[in-house]
């Protein structure tokens, strides 16, 4: 990515010295907040609950069937059960998913064991918009930019639905709807019968292996990863309520009192805080390990990156500057001006803040020294973090 140059000297910087192991928090996005008002809400609660994963070198030759049956899948852990996209504190979903993961040189593996007794599917043309069935979504952004980030949707039925964003909806990105995974490989398996309301069905399995070099032009780093390289990924499970037809075998979408179709359930591995996946920050982080699975389960600590603090603060001000803006009709160049979780998050982190306006917006510089050796990162009114 191109980096913005500097247009002019900042009006006002803001420096403070403390412990560089301060928490990671966020604020919630959206939220207009007056300036120096208290923030919090589901979406801090959510990135507490942020889920982390390391994910084992395939050891055996993988079949993708949709059967998760190769002992490299016997001995990768699953995640915890997915949670409503909101976080824990919304009930529990209906029925339980987990996930799996997996590498090798070649491909990122992913498995999904999902309980469901009603197995539904009607899509069968590739690039439907598969969330308007039951599916099983794939959100993929390897450096953690918040930009070029992948997404991928399968039914029951293995239909694929493909794309890539350039940024999130929110900062006006668009969907790259005729990209089409080279080299992609996917498989499900039914314990059940599709579309058939007479009896009651055990779930569905799903596999899948992402080539890397089909996530090389957006991944912003080398593809394969290397040992200990951190992605940020998530998965969702979008479900529907449905009824059974009378007198025939099939569903249709349950409706409220008033005809209405009711809203889908949005099942998630590491919660949003909102519902909206398309907001790259709060998504789970994966860490690649170079340990192949096996039946031994071997243990491998997650190491976040060295930087998500200082990412954190500056989503924050990202969320601060764009909640002032929609009081002021401006940014800022004036940190004092941010909401006060931003400043007490920048108080707590050691590093200088200064906000520099562009023609566009602003970009935020955040500098901090670490074993003894200056560090940059900077946000822009997109969200792009660099």
């Amino acid at each position: 990515m191109k980096v913005v140059p500097l247009l002019v000297l900042p009006l006002c910087a803001f420096s403070c010295q403390s412990t560089p192991d301060a928490p990671a928090l966020r604020s919630p996005s959206g939220a207009v907040e007056p300036p120096g008002a208290s923030a919090g809400g589901v979406r801090d609660s959510a990135l507490d609950e942020r889920q982390t994963y390391v994910a084992l070198r395939a050891g055996t030759s993988m079949v993708v069937d949709g059967k998760l049956d190769e002992s490299s899948w016997l001995g990768a852990p699953e995640t915890g059960l997915f949670v409503d996209i909101q976080g824990s504190a919304l009930p529990a979903p209906r029925h339980k998913t987990r996930a799996k993961m997996l590498w090798d040189d070649d491909y990122f593996y992913i498995g999904a064991i999902m309980e469901e007794p009603d197995l539904w599917a009607t899509l069968t043309k590739r690039d439907s918009v598969i969330f308007y069935d039951n599916d099983f979504e794939v959100f993929i952004d390897p450096d953690g930019d918040t930009h070029d980030y992948y997404e991928l949707e399968i039914n029951a039925l293995g239909t694929e639905w493909d794309l890539l964003l350039e940024k999130p909806y929110r900062d006006g990105g668009p969907a790259l709807h005729e990209f089409d995974t080279p080299g992609l490989l996917s498989g499900v398996r039914m314990m059940g019968t599709l579309n058939d309301n007479r009896d009651v069905d055990q779930g569905w399995t799903m596999e899948i292996a992402i080539p890397f070099h089909a996530l090389a032009a957006i991944a912003g780093r080398p593809v394969p990863p290397v040992d200990g390289d951190v992605w940020w990924v998530n998965f969702s499970r979008v479900q529907w309520q449905l009824d059974k037809v009378e007198g025939e075998r099939g569903y249709v979408k349950r409706k409220g009192p008033a005809g209405e179709r009711l809203p889908e359930d949005n099942w998630v591995w590491s919660p949003q805080g909102v519902i909206a996946m398309h907001e790259p920050e709060s998504w789970g982080l994966v860490m690649f390990a170079e340990e192949g699975a096996t039946d031994q389960r071997t243990e491998r600590a997650f190491v976040p990156p060295a930087d998500l603090v200082q990412r954190e603060l500056l989503h924050e001000v990202y969320d601060s500057m764009h909640a002032l803006r929609g009081l002021t009709h401006s940014f800022t160049a004036d940190p004092t001006k941010l909401s006060l979780l931003a400043q007490v998050l920048l108080a707590e982190s050691g590093c200088e803040l200064s906000l520099y306006p562009t023609p566009s917006g602003f970009e935020a510089v955040l500098t901090w020294t670490t074993d003894h050796r200056g560090m940059t990162l900077r946000i822009d009114e997109k969200g792009h973090i660099w």
